[in-house]
C-alpha cells in the first residue's frame, strides 16, 4: 500500500510511538517532536512523487495527438514514463526499497535534531522505523480488504466506484478503523 498524505501523520506517529517502547532509544525531547519530524519527512517524500507524476501527465497532455493517433493505453504509457523519470527526481518506486529509504532519513533527521539518542547499531533503530511504516501500510492493506469482503457480502450489489460505494466503503473503512483502535 502506497501512504497517502492523510496517513502521513498516524505513520510519523507510530514510529514515535514504537521508537519510544523499543528500549534501544531515547527520545531527547518527547513522542510528539520525533513524530512531528517523521510526519514532515514522509509528506515530502510524497510530495516529490506527486510532482513526478504531475509532470507525467503535462508529458501525456503535451502529446495527447500521438498517444491518440497509436492509441496507446494512457494507464500504461503513465506508468513506463513515471518509471523512466523517478530516478531523475529522485523518487524510488519500489515500496520495500522507498521505506527503507525513508526510514534512513528518518533517523538522520531526528539524530541530527537531537531528537533521539542511541548507544546501538544505527541499523536497528532503522530496522524499528521502517517496521512502524510497514505494519501501519500492512495494517490499512488488511483493513481495505476486510472491507472489500464485507461489501462483497452485501445482498444489493454496489458497483465500484459509484457514489453509494464509496460511501458506504468509507463508512465501514471508519468502523474497522475504530473497531482495531486505529482511529
Amino acid at each position: 500500500m502506497r501512504i497517502s498524505t492523510t496517513h502521513a501523520l498516524h505513520v510519523g506517529n507510530m514510529i514515535a510511538i514504537d521508537l519510544s517502547k523499543s528500549g534501544i532509544v531515547t527520545l531527547t525531547q518527547g513522542i510528539e517532536p520525533v513524530g512531528k519530524h517523521a510526519s514532515d519527512l514522509i509528506l515530502a517524500d510524497l510530495k516529490k512523487e506527486s510532482a513526478l507524476e504531475e509532470k507525467v501527465h503535462d508529458l501525456i497532455d503535451e502529446n495527447e495527438d500521438d498517444i491518440d493517433f497509436y492509441r496507446a493505453d494512457e494507464k500504461q504509457l503513465f506508468w513506463m514514463i513515471k518509471k523512466k523519470l523517478a530516478a531523475e527526481s529522485g523518487v524510488i518506486l519500489a515500496f520495500e526499497e522507498r521505506y527503507s529509504n525513508l526510514a534512513h532519513e528518518i533517523l538522520d533527521d531526528l539524530y541530527e535534531e537531537d531528537l533521539i539518542a542511541y548507544t546501538i547499531s544505527e541499523n536497528r533503530v532503522k530496522n524499528v522505523i521502517y517496521s512502524a511504516i510497514d505494519n501501519y501500510t500492512k495494517a490499512f492493506s488488511e483493513i481495505e480488504d476486510a472491507v472489500v469482503e464485507k461489501i462483497k457480502g452485501y445482498k444489493r450489489e454496489l458497483v465500484f466506484g459509484s457514489e453509494e460505494y464509496d460511501i458506504v466503503f468509507q463508512k465501514l473503512y471508519q468502523e474497522e478503523l475504530a473497531k482495531r483502535g486505529m482511529a
